[in-house]
């Protein structure tokens, strides 16, 4: 149910009229309660040309089967900003097997939280329905639009664009910390984190990525409750590591979660390395910025060769590698080595296998050593390396006219290359 207000401001003795459009529901009295202020295409200026096409087919089809449904969380803030959203997120009363009925290029997906999946092509749009808050902020009972908002994290993320009538319904004043450049949370801070704890990283992503400013109070009781990450799982750490990686902001990210103290849980073994070696700490920050360029000039790249930027320095100061190679180290052993050392190291973060030894074999190119792992014929996926496939790889140090055009050729940064004086040696024996 809304309502129009007709204000008259004087302002410069010249009148202007806005009209307000208020969102009402009914308490348990049946009386009218304000909840939420909707802006008009006029005030919010969102062109609907900003809208992808499939997402709108979605809006609409749910909406000619008499059901509600809203663009939400981040696509509509970054188009509030004038930024190109990534990825389009819907929110409907309706179930997911409802939806599920309608749309035969769909599946349900999530085994508690259970939403939908609409494909387009390559586009994967998601679908979720409103969710209660008898539970708490983290149970997965269908409710209302006015439930819903409350389970939202942050305000900035908490705005519901009806691309139909082009609307923003705003029940918590999140247009307004957008354009005042404010974090504030929707859920109170003493539940927020407790509740879900991954939603202290998507605080600390927010404010590097978005320029919105977190309250001292809110930084303290991230690093207060920082330990609460202890125990989220290593799947859950992997999905937020990797929209890391992929955001093109990794180091404004990295720096601002070690400010708060919440690295150690997402990259335990690089953080003590930081904490305990200032060059270290200075060349990996350095990588992030290179992750950062390359992402931004080719944001489609393997997963591996961005890799290669988090593992680095790491694996250059493992062994001599020349001294390795020169000493006729069993080939498929030294590799292996390598990999399990690269593995624990990125631990708990559980990257898909082939992409880390890509990016293994990779860093072991730019520091001198070619390794090569035959892939089955066949039509067989590759090899998976143990090392009773000692006799399949090979090692042996590339030409340095080679090592060179290979450096030259990387953009869109310069490669990295080895600082013997640092080497730690006898990684390997």
């Amino acid at each position: 149910m809304c309502f129009a207000v007709l204000l008259d401001l004087n302002v410069l003795n010249t009148y202007y009229i806005y009209t307000v459009l208020i969102r009402y529901t009914a308490d348990s009295k049946g009386r009218p309660v304000k909840k939420a202020v909707i802006y008009t295409k006029q005030e919010h200026n969102i062109s609907r040309d900003k809208i992808d096409p499939d997402a709108l087919k979605v809006v609409t089809q749910l909406r000619a089967y008499g059901y509600d449904s809203y663009i939400v969380g981040g696509a509509v803030r970054d188009l509030l900003v004038g930024h190109e959203p990534k990825d389009f997120d819907i929110v409907t009363d309706a179930t997911p097997a409802k939806i599920k009925k309608l749309f035969r290029n769909s599946r349900i997906i999530g085994r508690r939280f259970r939403l939908v999946h609409v494909f387009f092509g390559q586009k994967i749009f998601e679908v979720s329905t409103f969710r209660s808050i008898c539970d708490g902020t983290v149970g997965n009972s269908f409710g209302t639009m006015d439930e819903d908002v409350l389970r939202r994290d942050f305000t900035l993320n908490a705005l519901y664009y009806d691309p139909i009538k082009e609307q923003i319904i705003d029940y918590v004043d999140g247009v307004k910390d957008i354009k005042k450049g404010i974090l504030r949370p929707v859920i109170p801070l003493q539940y927020i984190f407790r509740e879900d704890p991954v939603r202290m990283l998507r605080a600390v992503k927010y404010a590097a990525t978005t320029g919105c400013r977190m309250s001292g109070q809110l930084k303290r009781k991230i690093c207060k409750s920082a330990y609460l990450l202890s125990p989220v799982s290593p799947s859950r750490l992997t999905e937020e590591l990797l929209k890391i990686i992929n955001s093109g902001h990794a180091y404004d990210i990295v720096r601002f979660a070690m400010d708060v103290d919440i690295y150690m849980y997402l990259q335990p073994a690089a953080t003590a390395l930081m904490y305990a070696d200032r060059k270290f700490e200075r060349n990996y920050f350095m990588r992030l910025k290179e992750l950062d360029s390359l992402h931004i000039a080719n944001p489609d790249v393997r997963l591996g060769q961005k890799l290669v930027y988090l593992i680095y320095d790491f694996a250059a100061e493992l062994t001599d590698w020349k001294k390795e190679v020169s000493g006729k180290s069993a080939a498929g052993e030294l590799y292996i080595r390598t990999w399990t050392q690269c593995r624990n190291f990125v631990l708990p973060m559980n990257p898909q296998r082939t992409e880390l030894e890509f990016a293994v074999k990779t860093v072991l190119k730019q520091l001198g050593v070619a390794v090569h792992i035959p892939k089955r014929t066949g039509g067989h996926a590759p090899v998976q390396t143990d090392v009773a496939d000692s006799a399949a790889v090979t090692v042996r140090m590339l030409p340095e006219k080679t090592r060179k055009n290979d450096l030259k050729s990387r953009t869109p940064t310069p490669t990295p290359r080895i600082d013997n004086d640092v080497v730690a040696t006898g990684f390997f024996g």
